[in-house]
């Protein structure tokens, strides 16, 4: 039997501000035995999704139940080289605080590249290097979170991201499970937020005339419910980790599916 009643795939886009009405912005959403269908945003002058609107949204839908996983296609967290060269304790909460200081790209009017520039926020006081990545990003060859300005990248939708995954914490507590900060083990009953890459499950599905961004949140919404009622999700959730990978992740996070 499936443990969620709802999995929901979110695309994100890191551009312009958490107000700016979005294409690359998509969500689907599926049910056990259902198809994944793309959920639209409320309807407004703004034909597609805003960061805002999409953490706004997700907060009504973890609030009210039932048992629900999300998964969101940028970076949770950063290399555990960022926490030593800035000196920070190796604490999620914490990094989740300090970071929406020196990056508050969920405030408005507030571009990625307005805080790398020095315009707002104090960017430079928290930067990173293209050169260090996290140990799930090695496994599967993906980019950097710091690697911004190249294709494929996702530094610009994490520095984008995080901020919002900060207010969802704040305001849901322990009602939702963030995976794997919180705990390798998620109790029933509870929803769960994680991080995805839809490049492990994108070939998987046909497009069926999707965009890009449509495919990318339609085949994360898609695996997380067939993995959920087939087993393999139970077994996504405890991936094989060696003891140092697995506290190395507790700090860095893990991308849901990569074993």
């Amino acid at each position: 039997m499936p443990s969620f009643q709802r999995h929901i795939g979110i695309d994100y886009s890191g551009a312009e501000t958490a107000e700016s009405s979005l294409k690359g912005l998509r969500v689907y959403q599926a049910t056990p035995g259902a198809p994944a269908v793309e959920v639209q945003p409320p309807p407004s002058p703004r034909k597609y999704w805003t960061r805002r609107g999409i953490a706004h949204w997700l907060l009504e839908v973890l609030a009210e139940g039932p048992p629900t996983l999300v998964g969101i296609d940028h970076g949770f967290s950063f290399p555990l080289r960022y926490f030593e060269v800035h000196h920070l304790l190796p604490d999620w909460s914490a990094f989740l605080d300090d970071f929406q200081a020196h990056w508050p790209t969920d405030e408005p009017h507030t571009y990625v590249d307005f805080v790398r520039d020095g315009v707002c926020g104090d960017g430079a006081a928290r930067m990173g290097s293209s050169k260090w990545r996290r140990i799930c990003e090695e496994r599967c060859r993906a980019k950097s979170v710091f690697h911004f300005d190249v294709q494929g990248s996702v530094a610009k939708s994490t520095h984008a991201g995080i901020p919002w995954l900060r207010f969802l914490r704040s305001r849901l507590g322990a009602r939702v499970h963030f995976w794997p900060f919180d705990g390798w083990d998620v109790a029933p009953g509870r929803s769960v937020i994680a991080e995805v890459y839809p490049s492990l499950w994108r070939q998987a599905y046909p497009t069926e005339g999707r965009t890009g961004d449509q495919q990318d949140a339609y085949a994360v919404a898609a695996w997380l419910r067939d993995a959920d009622a087939d087993g393999r999700l139970s077994q996504a959730l405890k991936p094989g980790l060696t003891d140092y990978e697995r506290v190395m992740a507790g700090v860095e996070g893990w991308i849901l599916g990569l074993w």
